[in-house]
């Protein structure tokens, strides 16, 4: 996984500001916690075929979790209200309770996505939609579990496409939706997802070609789909216009990586462990370095 591919989970459990802001509002911790940091040894290969991937079970995960009688009786509590209460107002309310128990007391990001999910689409608000949708996209983002990731991606699409529905001319909204097949669907072995993405956000950059947003997450759809070229372009790009971003340079030094060109990937690792500047990134970075110069 590219060092741009950080485990952000911890935003949600450890301290909000403890990190960068990224792509859509979606937090990059450079902080590393109970996570850790994983980078990529091989290079990105797009399969002929999409790969056959096991279906993640929400419904089990939350059932098999060692969870604190007190925690687990007030969630059976909310279960019990929303099977009975048929008021809409009320079952949000509840469903939102449950996501904090998962975020706060449990620390599961699993729980507190999926009800947070829920209680968006129930409350079908442009806000909540994209508040929900971004909570997955930040997840799916590192997810290395391919079943985990497969639902994540599912939700978030599914998540920002009613917030397009509502509103159409949402750029972001748009950019957004192509990350989940770029960072989710395609990460998974489907070439034709990660297409469907970069189609969607070549319409957005010939309509404005100066959108950064779009074209950072072109550059990752170019290193994903091994056009390693494009991706250099597009990411060079984005560092001209935005010098301190850190993902367009993490994904730069990946991408030189995996095209086999070593100075310009140590380089670009040198520079992003100035940027980050965090002990146990540019130990992570530094052993990158260490297996590039062993080829």
């Amino acid at each position: 996984m590219p060092p741009a591919l950080i485990k952000t989970r911890q935003v949600f459990f450890v301290n909000l500001k403890q990190g960068i802001l990224i792509v859509s509002g979606i937090l990059l911790i450079v902080l590393l916690y109970c996570f850790g940091p994983t980078i990529s040894e091989t290079k990105p290969v797009m399969s002929s075929a999409p790969k056959e991937v096991l279906n993640f079970d929400i419904q089990s995960f939350i059932k098999e979790q060692a969870v604190p009688v007190t925690i687990k009786n007030r969630l059976k509590l909310i279960d019990d209200s929303l099977n009975s209460t048929t008021e809409l107002s009320q079952k949000i309310k509840l469903l939102h309770t449950a996501a904090d128990l998962w975020k706060d007391s449990l620390k599961k990001f699993e729980g507190y996505a999926f009800y947070s999910g829920e209680a968006a689409k129930l409350d079908n608000s442009e806000k909540n939609l994209t508040f929900a949708a971004q909570l997955f996209l930040s997840g799916l983002r590192t997810e290395e579990d391919a079943a985990k990731l497969n639902w994540e991606s599912s939700e978030a699409i599914q998540l920002f496409e009613k917030a397009i529905a509502l509103n159409p001319e949402n750029d972001d909204l748009k950019i957004d939706l192509a990350s989940c097949y770029i960072y989710g669907k395609g990460r998974n072995g489907d070439p034709q997802q990660t297409m469907k993405g970069i189609l969607s956000l070549l319409d957005v950059v010939r309509r404005d070609s100066s959108n950064m947003k779009a074209q950072l997450v072109l550059g990752v759809g170019g290193y994903v789909s091994g056009q390693y070229d494009k991706a250099i372009g597009r990411l060079t790009k984005v560092i001209l216009n935005e010098p301190g971003n850190i993902e367009a340079m993490a994904f730069l030094a990946d991408t030189y990586a995996a095209k086999g060109d070593k100075p310009n990937a140590i380089k670009c690792y040198n520079i992003l462990k100035k940027m980050v500047n965090d002990p146990d990134y540019t130990k992570e970075i530094d052993e990158r370095i260490g297996s590039l110069n062993k080829r």
